[in-house]
């Protein structure tokens, strides 16, 4: 009998290395699960239809806006969804929370925040900032909606009450970036959406949908923080955030690969950002 409380909602683009590994992960669930795909020409897709998902295509210009697509293609039955990512897995800790899960028990509740564990490598990056990592996952459907007022990470907003499952674990390991040259090309991509993001915001051509606040859901923290990353002067700011994850946040304590991850992450990345937020205001001026 299928689940009647939540089903799962999945985007992908050639992800038959992972797309088995989440898909064993919930089966015994027996949730209904959605596919949004975006042009796989591996055997994504036939995966998919073995595990007996509903699958629809859309064409992808960035994360929030596939979302959106995601939450408003599908004829979702359930109260509830939950939103993963296709190098994502359900632990045992989850399983156990999501099988025991009512919707009467939370008729206060809007949305769940889980816990992230992020695998580079092969290594779980316990430190650096990383962990504990809480992410909107949970939430009633047609409540919760994507944040387009972002460009590249994209988050859903959930209007009324959320909480957090601390031990509500799902691992992330992307196989691909275990090539360091993945990793380069798609965040050299990525640099690009945030640093228009980023010239947008300059000229107020972009507001955040939820209010800062260092005190209130891990979301509204991170609006906080990156409100205060934006004021920060090109250039310097990328230095500062790689002291403050690799030394302050300890980030030094993950090794080899975490010293890779940090240093990519927090540092070359932010300054390719900056570059390219530099070249777009050459380019207006010119």
């Amino acid at each position: 009998m299928k689940n009647s409380t939540f089903s799962f909602i999945v985007l992908t683009f050639n992800e038959e290395f992972h797309l088995p590994r989440l898909l064993s992960s919930i089966q015994s669930l027996k949730a209904s699960t959605y596919i949004l795909d975006s042009g796989s020409t591996d055997n994504t897709l036939n995966i998919a239809t073995e595990f007996g998902c509903t699958i629809k295509s859309n064409p992808f210009v960035n994360h929030p806006s596939q979302w959106h697509a995601a939450l408003t293609s599908f004829d979702i039955t359930t109260p509830w969804v939950i939103c993963l990512d296709a190098d994502q897995i359900v632990t045992n800790e989850l399983m156990s929370l999501l099988q025991n899960f009512k919707d009467e028990d939370y008729k206060d509740v809007s949305g769940i925040y889980f816990n992230r564990k992020n695998i580079f490598k092969g290594k779980w990056l316990k430190h650096g900032g990383y962990f504990p990592l809480y992410l909107l996952k949970m939430f009633r459907f047609g409540v919760g909606y994507s944040d387009l007022n972002e460009n590249m990470d994209h988050r859903f907003i959930v209007p009324g009450k959320t909480i957090i499952w601390k031990t509500g674990y799902i691992i992330e390991e992307n196989y691909k970036e275990n090539q360091i040259s993945f990793w380069i090309n798609k965040h050299n991509r990525y640099s690009d959406l945030v640093a228009t993001e980023e010239w947008e915001r300059i000229q107020k051509l972009r507001t955040q949908t939820l209010q800062p606040n260092i005190f209130g859901s891990p979301d509204q923290k991170k609006a906080f923080l990156k409100s205060i990353w934006w004021k920060m002067p090109l250039y310097v700011r990328p230095f500062i955030y790689f002291f403050h994850r690799y030394v302050i946040q300890l980030g030094i304590l993950d090794g080899k690969q975490g010293f890779v991850f940090h240093f990519l992450q927090a540092f070359w990345f932010r300054l390719v950002v900056d570059i390219k937020i530099d070249e777009i205001k050459k380019q207006r001026k010119g």
